[in-house]
């Protein structure tokens, strides 16, 4: 099956690595395809009863620096794939899952491609995992790589 517009969930994580490698060869099997790689990212928030605690500004710069160079790191391997000038790559803040399915929707995604595991393992523990999350939210196909 081909797909035109695919759509990457990119955190830099072993099986992100894994998944935007199974992009490329998607897109090279398809000289039409597109890919949006995603790299979605997060400001931590504390709540103390019913009030929100603040975090250092430090914190939110690591993170969002953190994010960039995730960010940057896909698109290098993607220019480095030679499918150059037929991918985008954007940094979206907000809830991974939720942000994942309204960027699909809104760019009339045909796929979504992501990796079995992230690097959000404690919040995976509480709340399940951003592919699962996706999988069973997503209107379009989506390929879990582990």
């Amino acid at each position: 099956m081909l797909f035109s517009n695919i759509l990457l969930a990119y955190d830099g994580s072993k099986a992100s690595n894994k998944a935007l490698n199974r992009a490329i060869e998607l897109a090279q099997a398809n000289p039409e395809a597109h890919i949006d790689a995603i790299h979605v990212f997060d400001f931590p928030r504390y709540f103390m009863g019913e009030g929100i605690v603040p975090v250092p500004t430090t914190s939110n710069e690591e993170l969002y620096e953190m994010a960039m160079q995730t960010a940057k790191e896909a698109k290098r391997r993607l220019d480095e794939s030679g499918i150059t000038n037929k991918y985008d790559v954007e940094m979206i803040q907000g809830s991974a899952a939720q942000s994942i399915l309204e960027f699909a929707d809104s760019h009339n995604s045909d796929v979504i491609i992501i990796g079995s595991r992230g690097l959000g393992s404690i919040r995976e523990f509480v709340l399940g995992s951003v592919s699962h999350n996706v999988v069973q939210h997503a209107r379009i196909p989506v390929l879990i790589v582990k």
